[in-house]
């Protein structure tokens, strides 16, 4: 008697269909496993090294390093979950400084101060470690005076009584250097070691002749001086290539457009690259994450802070003389068009 249906063996053709279907089930669930690895990964930037808080070095309320600061650690804390403290501070030379007592973890400082920290010179009594994330935009070094003053070059500072920015600012960093390149002794100026914020008040009410300043393009504080005191720009733009023999490359000539501040004429003057720096042993996830939020939330940054438009992948990897750190060097590569 020939056997029965059920209890016939399956055609060959049919245990090979159903082998093969087994073996994609498998292969399926293998590609969703690595796909929910990588979706996970993808969901944490931070790669489980996220941050709980970060202090951003910034420098005084008037300036542009302390408004960038402040819209950076907004999309951190709206987008990530990231607790943001912004510190406010005298400029460069102090966040720096902040970096190397581990008091803050992202600063902002331009590049000759940093060129000082990492040779462990000037304000520096050994090298801080630190690496760059960007370059984030440019400064413009500013010799503030009234419109109407018959100071017309920085040797007519002389006798004058001049703010040269807040002590452990870029700004005084580099007033000083500028006035040992023009041969303009210290001793012959009756100086005042202001912010932002006090230089502006002081040349408004008349208590300083003038004052330096180191900034982006425009400076919200010397916008609304000059909206209530015409104010006039002095040239600098002589002093560039003396800068340059005697402390580096980092500085170059800048112009300072035609109807900023109200001026008549652009106006020559010197140019000093920011960077955004971190401390060296920073993990490189995070580098790499700040980073990504830096360009991420560019347009959203420019409404609040024009400068942050500079921001540019083609020039931020320009940081001289400090290196990109290796998370931001791996952002750059993955991004790279």
């Amino acid at each position: 008697m020939p056997p029965s249906p059920s209890r016939r063996p399956a055609p060959r053709r049919a245990r090979l269909v159903t082998l093969a279907a087994a073996a994609l089930a498998v292969a399926v669930a293998a590609v969703l496993v690595v796909s929910g690895a990588l979706g996970a990964r993808h969901d944490d930037p931070w790669e489980g090294a996220a941050p709980e808080r970060l202090t951003i070095a910034t420098g005084g309320t008037s300036g542009i390093y302390h408004g960038y600061g402040v819209a950076v650690g907004d999309v951190l804390t709206e987008r990530h979950g990231i607790p943001v403290e912004i510190a406010e501070s005298g400029g460069s030379v102090e966040n720096l400084q902040r970096l190397a007592d581990g008091s803050a973890q992202v600063a902002f400082s331009a590049a000759d101060a940093v060129a000082d920290a990492v040779a462990g010179r000037g304000s520096f009594d050994e090298p801080v470690e630190v690496s760059a994330l960007a370059r984030v935009y440019d400064d413009f070094v500013h010799l503030v005076v009234p419109a109407g003053s018959s100071i017309r070059s920085i040797e007519d500072l002389r006798g004058r009584t001049v703010s040269l920015g807040a002590p452990g600012s870029g700004t005084a960093l580099i007033a000083h250097r500028l006035l040992d390149v023009a041969d303009v002794p210290v001793d012959r100026i009756d100086v005042r070691d202001l912010d932002l914020g006090r230089s502006i008040a002081a040349l408004g009410s008349g208590d300083v002749d003038a004052f330096f300043w180191s900034g982006g393009l425009r400076t919200p504080g010397l916008t609304d001086l000059a909206a209530e005191t015409p104010i006039r720009l002095v040239p600098l733009g002589d002093l560039v290539e003396a800068m340059r023999e005697r402390h580096g490359g980092g500085y170059r000539h800048g112009m300072v457009p035609q109807g900023m501040y109200g001026a008549n004429d652009e106006v020559a003057t010197l140019a000093v690259p920011n960077f955004l720096v971190v401390p060296t042993d920073m993990p490189e996830p995070v580098a790499r994450t700040l980073v990504a939020t830096l360009f991420d939330a560019r347009s959203q940054v420019a409404r609040t802070v024009p400068a942050a438009a500079h921001l540019d992948r083609a020039r931020a990897i320009f940081t001289e003389p400090v290196g990109l750190h290796p998370g931001a060097l791996r952002y750059y590569r993955e991004t790279k068009e």
